[in-house]
Protein backbone atom coordinates (compact mmCIF):
# COMPACT_ATOMS: atom_id res chain seq x y z
CA UNK A 1 0.00 0.00 0.00
CA UNK A 2 1.51 3.33 -1.13
CA UNK A 3 1.99 5.98 1.52
CA UNK A 4 -0.46 8.85 0.89
CA UNK A 5 1.08 12.28 0.29
CA UNK A 6 1.11 14.87 3.09
CA UNK A 7 -1.89 17.18 3.36
CA UNK A 8 -1.84 20.85 2.46
CA UNK A 9 -3.94 23.96 2.97
CA UNK A 10 -7.30 23.74 4.68
CA UNK A 11 -7.26 19.92 4.65
CA UNK A 12 -4.04 19.97 6.66
CA UNK A 13 -5.36 22.64 9.03
CA UNK A 14 -8.65 20.84 9.73
CA UNK A 15 -7.00 17.43 10.24
CA UNK A 16 -4.29 18.88 12.51
CA UNK A 17 -6.94 20.78 14.49
CA UNK A 18 -9.00 17.61 15.00
CA UNK A 19 -5.94 15.63 16.10
CA UNK A 20 -5.01 18.44 18.49
CA UNK A 21 -8.53 18.38 19.95
CA UNK A 22 -8.17 14.65 20.59
CA UNK A 23 -4.93 15.24 22.48
CA UNK A 24 -6.41 18.18 24.38
CA UNK A 25 -9.45 16.21 25.55
CA UNK A 26 -7.40 13.37 26.96
CA UNK A 27 -4.81 15.57 28.68
CA UNK A 28 -7.50 17.84 30.09
CA UNK A 29 -9.40 14.91 31.54
CA UNK A 30 -6.33 13.60 33.34
CA UNK A 31 -6.26 16.74 35.54
CA UNK A 32 -9.70 18.37 35.40
CA UNK A 33 -11.27 16.09 38.02
CA UNK A 34 -8.51 16.66 40.60
CA UNK A 35 -9.88 19.97 41.91
CA UNK A 36 -13.50 18.74 41.86
CA UNK A 37 -13.05 15.71 44.14
CA UNK A 38 -14.51 17.41 47.21
CA UNK A 39 -17.53 18.57 45.21
CA UNK A 40 -18.04 15.12 43.68
CA UNK A 41 -17.72 13.28 47.00
CA UNK A 42 -20.08 15.71 48.73
CA UNK A 43 -22.68 15.50 45.97
CA UNK A 44 -22.59 11.70 45.92
CA UNK A 45 -22.51 11.38 49.71
CA UNK A 46 -19.07 9.74 49.91
CA UNK A 47 -15.89 10.48 51.86
CA UNK A 48 -13.19 12.53 50.11
CA UNK A 49 -10.64 9.76 50.69
CA UNK A 50 -12.86 7.30 48.80
CA UNK A 51 -13.32 9.75 45.92
CA UNK A 52 -9.59 9.60 45.12
CA UNK A 53 -10.38 6.36 43.27
CA UNK A 54 -11.90 8.60 40.58
CA UNK A 55 -8.33 9.69 39.81
CA UNK A 56 -6.65 6.35 40.48
CA UNK A 57 -9.03 4.36 38.24
CA UNK A 58 -8.31 6.61 35.25
CA UNK A 59 -4.53 6.59 35.85
CA UNK A 60 -4.31 2.79 36.22
CA UNK A 61 -6.33 2.00 33.10
CA UNK A 62 -4.61 4.67 31.01
CA UNK A 63 -1.16 3.57 32.16
CA UNK A 64 -1.85 0.02 30.99
CA UNK A 65 -3.18 0.84 27.52
CA UNK A 66 -0.75 3.62 26.49
CA UNK A 67 2.22 1.27 25.88
CA UNK A 68 -0.08 -1.10 23.93
CA UNK A 69 -0.70 1.61 21.32
CA UNK A 70 1.87 0.23 18.89
CA UNK A 71 0.34 -3.27 18.87
CA UNK A 72 -3.22 -1.91 18.56
CA UNK A 73 -2.31 0.31 15.61
CA UNK A 74 -0.52 -2.50 13.80
CA UNK A 75 -3.45 -4.84 14.41
CA UNK A 76 -6.32 -2.50 13.46
CA UNK A 77 -4.66 0.35 11.56
CA UNK A 78 -3.45 3.71 12.86
CA UNK A 79 -6.48 5.79 11.91
CA UNK A 80 -9.06 3.14 12.83
CA UNK A 81 -7.53 2.75 16.28
CA UNK A 82 -7.38 6.49 16.91
CA UNK A 83 -10.95 7.18 15.75
CA UNK A 84 -12.29 4.26 17.79
CA UNK A 85 -10.39 5.51 20.82
CA UNK A 86 -11.83 9.04 20.50
CA UNK A 87 -15.37 7.73 19.93
CA UNK A 88 -15.23 5.40 22.94
CA UNK A 89 -13.65 8.15 25.05
CA UNK A 90 -16.54 10.45 24.15
CA UNK A 91 -19.05 7.76 25.18
CA UNK A 92 -17.18 7.12 28.45
CA UNK A 93 -17.13 10.86 29.16
CA UNK A 94 -20.91 11.01 28.72
CA UNK A 95 -21.33 8.08 31.12
CA UNK A 96 -19.04 9.78 33.68
CA UNK A 97 -21.12 12.96 33.40
CA UNK A 98 -24.37 11.15 34.20
CA UNK A 99 -22.92 8.82 36.87
CA UNK A 100 -25.45 8.28 39.65
CA UNK A 101 -23.09 7.00 42.36
CA UNK A 102 -19.40 6.90 43.19
CA UNK A 103 -18.99 3.20 42.21
CA UNK A 104 -20.59 3.92 38.82
CA UNK A 105 -18.33 6.95 38.32
CA UNK A 106 -15.23 4.93 39.20
CA UNK A 107 -16.28 2.20 36.75
CA UNK A 108 -16.83 4.73 33.94
CA UNK A 109 -13.52 6.46 34.74
CA UNK A 110 -11.82 3.06 34.47
CA UNK A 111 -13.40 2.65 31.03
CA UNK A 112 -12.45 6.21 30.07
CA UNK A 113 -8.82 5.65 31.01
CA UNK A 114 -8.64 2.31 29.20
CA UNK A 115 -10.03 3.53 25.87
CA UNK A 116 -8.02 6.78 25.93
CA UNK A 117 -4.63 5.04 25.88
CA UNK A 118 -4.02 5.40 22.11
CA UNK A 119 -5.25 9.02 21.91
CA UNK A 120 -2.08 10.96 22.71
CA UNK A 121 0.47 8.66 21.02
CA UNK A 122 -1.96 8.20 18.11
CA UNK A 123 -2.35 11.93 17.54
CA UNK A 124 1.43 12.29 17.68
CA UNK A 125 1.97 9.57 15.06
CA UNK A 126 -0.73 10.94 12.73
CA UNK A 127 0.52 14.53 12.98
CA UNK A 128 3.91 13.28 11.81
CA UNK A 129 2.21 11.48 8.91
CA UNK A 130 0.13 14.37 7.53
CA UNK A 131 2.87 17.01 7.54
CA UNK A 132 5.61 17.10 4.90
CA UNK A 133 8.95 15.82 6.28
CA UNK A 134 10.47 19.31 6.36
CA UNK A 135 7.52 20.61 8.42
CA UNK A 136 7.12 17.77 10.90
CA UNK A 137 8.45 19.96 13.69
CA UNK A 138 5.30 22.05 13.15
CA UNK A 139 3.19 18.96 13.76
CA UNK A 140 5.13 18.16 16.92
CA UNK A 141 4.74 21.76 18.06
CA UNK A 142 0.96 21.49 17.67
CA UNK A 143 1.03 18.31 19.71
CA UNK A 144 3.24 19.97 22.34
CA UNK A 145 0.94 23.00 22.61
CA UNK A 146 -2.16 20.93 23.27
CA UNK A 147 -0.38 18.44 25.53
CA UNK A 148 1.02 21.26 27.67
CA UNK A 149 -1.92 23.66 27.77
CA UNK A 150 -4.24 20.86 28.96
CA UNK A 151 -2.62 20.36 32.39
CA UNK A 152 -2.62 24.13 32.95
CA UNK A 153 -6.26 24.67 31.95
CA UNK A 154 -7.54 21.48 33.62
CA UNK A 155 -7.48 22.75 37.22
CA UNK A 156 -8.80 26.19 36.18
CA UNK A 157 -11.68 24.79 34.17
CA UNK A 158 -12.41 22.05 36.70
CA UNK A 159 -12.47 24.55 39.56
CA UNK A 160 -14.70 27.00 37.69
CA UNK A 161 -17.22 24.33 36.63
CA UNK A 162 -17.42 22.70 40.05
CA UNK A 163 -17.83 26.11 41.71
CA UNK A 164 -20.57 27.33 39.37
CA UNK A 165 -22.23 24.30 37.72
CA UNK A 166 -22.91 20.62 38.33
CA UNK A 167 -19.67 18.63 38.50
CA UNK A 168 -20.88 16.34 35.69
CA UNK A 169 -20.09 19.07 33.16
CA UNK A 170 -16.35 18.54 33.63
CA UNK A 171 -16.92 15.31 31.66
CA UNK A 172 -19.89 16.29 29.48
CA UNK A 173 -17.93 19.12 27.79
CA UNK A 174 -15.98 16.36 25.98
CA UNK A 175 -19.06 15.12 24.12
CA UNK A 176 -19.42 17.85 21.44
CA UNK A 177 -15.64 18.04 21.05
CA UNK A 178 -15.51 14.28 20.51
CA UNK A 179 -18.24 14.41 17.83
CA UNK A 180 -16.37 17.15 15.94
CA UNK A 181 -13.06 15.29 16.17
CA UNK A 182 -14.47 11.98 14.92
CA UNK A 183 -16.38 13.68 12.08
CA UNK A 184 -13.35 15.58 10.77
CA UNK A 185 -11.02 12.60 11.04
CA UNK A 186 -13.39 10.27 9.21
CA UNK A 187 -13.57 12.81 6.38
CA UNK A 188 -9.88 13.66 6.17
CA UNK A 189 -7.80 10.79 7.51
CA UNK A 190 -9.15 7.55 6.02
CA UNK A 191 -6.38 7.47 3.40
CA UNK A 192 -3.75 7.44 6.16
CA UNK A 193 -4.97 4.26 7.77
CA UNK A 194 -2.32 1.55 7.71
CA UNK A 195 -3.32 -1.96 6.57
CA UNK A 196 -4.41 -4.07 9.57
CA UNK A 197 -2.02 -6.94 10.25
CA UNK A 198 -3.21 -10.17 11.83
CA UNK A 199 -0.89 -10.36 14.82
CA UNK A 200 -1.02 -12.93 17.61
CA UNK A 201 -2.11 -11.42 20.90
CA UNK A 202 0.59 -11.48 23.56
CA UNK A 203 -1.63 -12.65 26.44
CA UNK A 204 1.27 -13.24 28.81
CA UNK A 205 2.90 -9.87 28.16
CA UNK A 206 -0.39 -7.98 28.52
CA UNK A 207 -1.32 -9.81 31.74
CA UNK A 208 2.06 -8.99 33.30
CA UNK A 209 1.78 -5.39 32.05
CA UNK A 210 -1.63 -4.98 33.69
CA UNK A 211 -0.30 -6.50 36.90
CA UNK A 212 2.82 -4.36 37.32
CA UNK A 213 1.42 -1.08 35.98
CA UNK A 214 -1.80 -1.43 37.96
CA UNK A 215 0.09 -2.26 41.17
CA UNK A 216 2.56 0.58 40.64
CA UNK A 217 -0.15 3.17 39.95
CA UNK A 218 -2.08 2.18 43.08
CA UNK A 219 1.11 2.40 45.15
CA UNK A 220 1.89 5.87 43.77
CA UNK A 221 -1.67 7.18 44.11
CA UNK A 222 -2.51 5.76 47.56
CA UNK A 223 0.93 5.38 49.16
CA UNK A 224 0.90 8.73 50.93
CA UNK A 225 -2.54 8.16 52.48
CA UNK A 226 -1.49 4.67 53.61
CA UNK A 227 1.83 5.90 55.14
CA UNK A 228 3.85 4.20 52.42
CA UNK A 229 5.85 1.17 53.51
CA UNK A 230 4.42 1.18 57.01
CA UNK A 231 1.34 -0.28 55.31
CA UNK A 232 1.24 -4.01 54.56
CA UNK A 233 -1.09 -3.28 51.61
CA UNK A 234 1.45 -0.93 50.00
CA UNK A 235 4.38 -3.28 50.69
CA UNK A 236 2.60 -6.20 49.03
CA UNK A 237 1.62 -4.14 45.97
CA UNK A 238 5.15 -2.72 45.64
CA UNK A 239 6.61 -6.24 45.72
CA UNK A 240 4.08 -7.40 43.13
CA UNK A 241 4.96 -4.42 40.90
CA UNK A 242 8.71 -5.15 41.04
CA UNK A 243 8.43 -8.91 40.45
CA UNK A 244 5.83 -8.51 37.69
CA UNK A 245 7.93 -5.80 36.00
CA UNK A 246 11.03 -8.02 35.91
CA UNK A 247 8.98 -10.95 34.61
CA UNK A 248 7.41 -8.67 31.98
CA UNK A 249 10.83 -7.45 30.80
CA UNK A 250 12.08 -11.02 30.35
CA UNK A 251 8.85 -12.06 28.62
CA UNK A 252 8.75 -9.14 26.16
CA UNK A 253 12.43 -9.43 25.28
CA UNK A 254 12.06 -13.13 24.42
CA UNK A 255 8.57 -13.06 22.85
CA UNK A 256 8.45 -13.31 19.05
CA UNK A 257 5.47 -10.92 18.80
CA UNK A 258 5.65 -8.74 21.93
CA UNK A 259 2.81 -6.42 22.89
CA UNK A 260 5.37 -3.66 23.59
CA UNK A 261 8.36 -3.32 21.26
CA UNK A 262 11.26 -2.84 23.70
CA UNK A 263 13.80 -3.21 20.86
CA UNK A 264 13.26 0.52 20.26
CA UNK A 265 15.64 1.15 23.14
CA UNK A 266 18.48 -0.09 20.93
CA UNK A 267 18.31 3.39 19.39
CA UNK A 268 20.56 5.62 21.50
CA UNK A 269 18.51 8.73 20.84
CA UNK A 270 15.25 7.00 21.70
CA UNK A 271 16.61 5.55 24.94
CA UNK A 272 18.20 8.78 26.17
CA UNK A 273 15.45 11.00 24.79
CA UNK A 274 12.74 8.97 26.50
CA UNK A 275 14.63 9.13 29.81
CA UNK A 276 15.07 12.92 29.47
CA UNK A 277 11.40 13.26 28.55
CA UNK A 278 10.41 11.28 31.65
CA UNK A 279 12.65 13.28 34.02
CA UNK A 280 11.87 16.68 32.48
CA UNK A 281 8.14 16.07 32.62
CA UNK A 282 8.51 14.84 36.20
CA UNK A 283 10.13 18.12 37.30
CA UNK A 284 7.55 20.12 35.34
CA UNK A 285 4.66 18.14 36.81
CA UNK A 286 6.03 18.50 40.36
CA UNK A 287 6.23 22.27 39.97
CA UNK A 288 2.75 22.50 38.45
CA UNK A 289 1.34 20.39 41.27
CA UNK A 290 3.11 22.19 44.11
CA UNK A 291 2.37 25.80 43.16
CA UNK A 292 -1.47 25.58 43.32
CA UNK A 293 -1.26 23.31 46.37
CA UNK A 294 0.88 25.79 48.32
CA UNK A 295 -1.10 28.84 47.14
CA UNK A 296 -4.43 27.33 48.16
CA UNK A 297 -3.45 25.77 51.47
CA UNK A 298 -1.01 28.40 52.78
CA UNK A 299 -1.54 31.64 50.87
CA UNK A 300 -5.34 31.80 50.83
CA UNK A 301 -5.76 31.64 47.05
CA UNK A 302 -8.93 30.14 45.58
CA UNK A 303 -8.67 27.24 43.13
CA UNK A 304 -9.41 29.59 40.23
CA UNK A 305 -6.77 32.17 41.20
CA UNK A 306 -4.19 29.48 41.92
CA UNK A 307 -4.81 28.12 38.44
CA UNK A 308 -4.50 31.58 36.90
CA UNK A 309 -1.00 31.91 38.37
CA UNK A 310 0.04 28.95 36.18
CA UNK A 311 -1.97 30.03 33.13
CA UNK A 312 0.73 32.34 31.63
CA UNK A 313 3.03 29.31 31.20
CA UNK A 314 0.53 27.64 28.88
CA UNK A 315 -0.18 30.86 27.01
CA UNK A 316 3.51 31.59 26.39
CA UNK A 317 4.15 28.00 25.26
CA UNK A 318 1.19 28.22 22.88
CA UNK A 319 2.35 31.51 21.35
CA UNK A 320 5.99 30.43 21.00
CA UNK A 321 5.37 27.04 19.42
CA UNK A 322 4.99 28.21 15.76
CA UNK A 323 8.23 30.24 15.96
CA UNK A 324 10.10 27.38 17.59
CA UNK A 325 8.85 24.99 14.91
CA UNK A 326 10.03 27.33 12.16
CA UNK A 327 13.49 27.68 13.68
CA UNK A 328 13.86 24.00 14.58
CA UNK A 329 14.56 22.97 10.99
CA UNK A 330 17.78 25.02 10.91
CA UNK A 331 19.11 24.54 14.47
CA UNK A 332 20.61 21.49 16.15
CA UNK A 333 17.74 20.50 18.43
CA UNK A 334 20.15 19.66 21.22
CA UNK A 335 20.76 23.41 21.57
CA UNK A 336 17.00 24.02 21.67
CA UNK A 337 16.61 21.39 24.38
CA UNK A 338 19.55 22.90 26.28
CA UNK A 339 17.82 26.28 26.32
CA UNK A 340 14.62 24.61 27.51
CA UNK A 341 16.36 22.88 30.43
CA UNK A 342 18.12 26.09 31.45
CA UNK A 343 14.84 28.01 31.25
CA UNK A 344 13.10 25.37 33.35
CA UNK A 345 15.92 25.57 35.87
CA UNK A 346 15.72 29.39 35.93
CA UNK A 347 11.95 29.33 36.53
CA UNK A 348 12.34 26.89 39.44
CA UNK A 349 15.25 28.82 40.97
CA UNK A 350 13.24 32.06 40.71
CA UNK A 351 10.63 30.39 42.91
CA UNK A 352 13.21 29.73 45.62
CA UNK A 353 12.97 33.47 46.37
CA UNK A 354 9.28 33.30 47.34
CA UNK A 355 8.21 34.71 50.72
CA UNK A 356 4.88 34.84 52.60
CA UNK A 357 4.29 38.38 51.30
CA UNK A 358 5.25 37.73 47.65
CA UNK A 359 2.80 39.51 45.34
CA UNK A 360 0.89 38.07 42.36
CA UNK A 361 3.29 39.45 39.73
CA UNK A 362 6.29 37.67 41.27
CA UNK A 363 4.28 34.43 41.25
CA UNK A 364 3.46 34.92 37.55
CA UNK A 365 6.96 35.89 36.37
CA UNK A 366 8.49 32.40 36.84
CA UNK A 367 5.45 30.96 35.03
CA UNK A 368 6.27 33.11 32.01
CA UNK A 369 9.87 31.86 32.01
CA UNK A 370 8.60 28.30 32.40
CA UNK A 371 6.33 28.84 29.39
CA UNK A 372 9.33 29.53 27.15
CA UNK A 373 10.82 26.22 28.32
CA UNK A 374 7.56 24.33 27.74
CA UNK A 375 7.36 25.69 24.21
CA UNK A 376 10.76 24.25 23.31
CA UNK A 377 11.52 21.23 25.50
CA UNK A 378 8.74 18.83 24.56
CA UNK A 379 9.00 19.42 20.82
CA UNK A 380 12.79 19.15 20.78
CA UNK A 381 12.94 16.03 22.98
CA UNK A 382 10.23 14.28 20.98
CA UNK A 383 12.06 15.00 17.72
CA UNK A 384 15.36 13.79 19.17
CA UNK A 385 13.73 10.62 20.51
CA UNK A 386 12.19 9.65 17.16
CA UNK A 387 15.31 10.46 15.14
CA UNK A 388 16.12 7.76 12.55
CA UNK A 389 13.11 5.63 13.45
CA UNK A 390 11.18 4.30 10.45
CA UNK A 391 7.54 5.40 9.99
CA UNK A 392 6.28 1.91 10.87
CA UNK A 393 7.93 2.17 14.31
CA UNK A 394 6.52 5.60 15.24
CA UNK A 395 3.23 4.30 16.78
CA UNK A 396 5.13 2.00 19.14
CA UNK A 397 7.65 4.74 19.90
CA UNK A 398 4.95 7.29 20.73
CA UNK A 399 3.22 4.79 23.00
CA UNK A 400 6.38 4.03 24.99
CA UNK A 401 7.44 7.68 25.10
CA UNK A 402 4.08 8.81 26.45
CA UNK A 403 4.01 5.94 28.93
CA UNK A 404 7.36 7.16 30.27
CA UNK A 405 5.94 10.70 30.53
CA UNK A 406 2.85 9.51 32.42
CA UNK A 407 4.96 7.37 34.77
CA UNK A 408 7.34 10.28 35.39
CA UNK A 409 4.37 12.47 36.32
CA UNK A 410 2.94 9.80 38.65
CA UNK A 411 6.25 9.40 40.48
CA UNK A 412 6.67 13.18 40.68
CA UNK A 413 3.20 13.64 42.19
CA UNK A 414 3.74 11.02 44.89
CA UNK A 415 7.29 12.07 45.77
CA UNK A 416 6.44 15.78 45.80
CA UNK A 417 3.42 15.58 48.11
CA UNK A 418 5.22 13.21 50.51
CA UNK A 419 8.45 15.23 50.52
CA UNK A 420 6.49 18.47 50.99
CA UNK A 421 4.80 17.22 54.16
CA UNK A 422 7.89 15.58 55.62
CA UNK A 423 10.17 18.55 55.01
CA UNK A 424 7.50 20.75 56.62
CA UNK A 425 7.70 18.64 59.77
CA UNK A 426 11.50 18.98 59.79
CA UNK A 427 11.43 22.76 59.30
CA UNK A 428 8.66 23.22 61.87
CA UNK A 429 10.59 21.25 64.50
CA UNK A 430 13.62 23.46 63.94
CA UNK A 431 11.55 26.64 64.15
CA UNK A 432 9.84 25.35 67.29
CA UNK A 433 13.25 25.02 68.98
CA UNK A 434 13.59 28.80 68.75
CA UNK A 435 10.06 29.49 70.02
CA UNK A 436 10.85 29.64 73.71
CA UNK A 437 11.05 32.35 76.38
CA UNK A 438 14.85 32.43 76.20
CA UNK A 439 14.67 33.79 72.67
CA UNK A 440 14.30 37.64 72.72
CA UNK A 441 12.66 37.65 69.26
CA UNK A 442 9.99 35.20 70.42
CA UNK A 443 9.34 37.21 73.60
CA UNK A 444 9.10 40.43 71.59
CA UNK A 445 6.61 38.86 69.14
CA UNK A 446 4.46 37.52 72.01
CA UNK A 447 4.48 40.92 73.73
CA UNK A 448 3.50 42.69 70.51
CA UNK A 449 0.56 40.35 69.86
CA UNK A 450 -0.68 40.71 73.43
CA UNK A 451 -0.31 44.49 73.20
CA UNK A 452 -2.76 44.57 70.25
CA UNK A 453 -5.38 42.70 72.27
CA UNK A 454 -4.63 38.98 72.01
CA UNK A 455 -4.58 36.70 75.01
CA UNK A 456 -1.46 34.62 75.64
CA UNK A 457 -3.21 31.55 74.20
CA UNK A 458 -4.28 33.46 71.08
CA UNK A 459 -0.78 34.89 70.62
CA UNK A 460 0.75 31.42 70.92
CA UNK A 461 -1.72 30.09 68.36
CA UNK A 462 -0.97 32.93 65.96
CA UNK A 463 2.79 32.32 66.17
CA UNK A 464 2.26 28.58 65.71
CA UNK A 465 0.22 29.29 62.55
CA UNK A 466 3.04 31.47 61.22
CA UNK A 467 5.56 28.71 61.92
CA UNK A 468 3.45 26.20 59.97
CA UNK A 469 3.15 28.66 57.08
CA UNK A 470 6.90 29.32 57.10
CA UNK A 471 7.63 25.58 57.30
CA UNK A 472 5.53 24.77 54.24
CA UNK A 473 7.14 27.68 52.40
CA UNK A 474 10.64 26.40 53.17
CA UNK A 475 9.60 22.89 52.15
CA UNK A 476 8.33 24.28 48.84
CA UNK A 477 11.60 26.15 48.27
CA UNK A 478 13.52 22.91 48.86
CA UNK A 479 11.53 21.17 46.13
CA UNK A 480 11.94 24.05 43.66
CA UNK A 481 15.69 24.07 44.31
CA UNK A 482 15.92 20.32 43.72
CA UNK A 483 13.94 20.61 40.45
CA UNK A 484 16.21 23.42 39.24
CA UNK A 485 19.39 21.48 40.00
CA UNK A 486 17.87 18.37 38.42
CA UNK A 487 17.28 20.20 35.13
CA UNK A 488 20.88 21.45 35.08
CA UNK A 489 22.17 17.92 35.75
CA UNK A 490 20.08 16.61 32.83
CA UNK A 491 22.25 18.61 30.40
CA UNK A 492 24.98 15.96 30.65
CA UNK A 493 22.45 13.28 29.71
CA UNK A 494 21.02 15.34 26.85
CA UNK A 495 24.38 15.75 25.14
CA UNK A 496 24.87 11.98 25.00
CA UNK A 497 22.35 11.94 22.13
CA UNK A 498 23.40 12.10 18.49
CA UNK A 499 22.76 15.13 16.36
CA UNK A 500 19.39 14.46 14.66
CA UNK A 501 19.36 13.80 10.95
CA UNK A 502 17.86 16.51 8.70
CA UNK A 503 14.17 15.93 7.83
CA UNK A 504 14.93 15.21 4.16
CA UNK A 505 17.91 13.04 5.03
CA UNK A 506 18.21 9.84 3.01
CA UNK A 507 17.42 6.38 4.19
CA UNK A 508 15.92 5.75 7.56
CA UNK A 509 18.09 3.69 9.86
CA UNK A 510 17.93 2.58 13.44
CA UNK A 511 21.13 2.65 15.44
Amino acid sequence: MATPPPLHGFALFSAAFALALGTFMQVLDSTIANVALNTISGNLGEASSTATWVITAFAVANGVTVPLTGWLMRRFGVVNTFIASVALFTLASFLCGIAWSLPSLILFRLLQGAVSGPMIPGSQALLLAIFPPEKRTVGLSIWSMTALVGPVLGPILGGYISDNYHWGWIFLINVPVGFITVGVLMARMRAYNTPPIKLPFDWGGVALLILWVGSLQIVLDLGKDEDWFNSTFICVLAAVAVVAFLAWLIWELTEEHPAVDLSLFKSRNFAIGTLCFCLGYGFFFASNLLMPLWLQTQQGYTATWAGLVSAPAGMVAFLLAPFVARAAGTIDLRYVATYALLAFAASYMMRTGFAPDTDLWHFILPSIVQGTAMGTFFMSMTTLSFDRLGPHRIPSATGISNFARITGGAFAASITTTFWDRREVLHQSRLAEAANPSNPAYVQAMDHLQTIGMSKTQATGALTGQMVNQSYLMSSLDIFWFAGMGCVAMLALLWCTRKPAPPQGGAVVVD
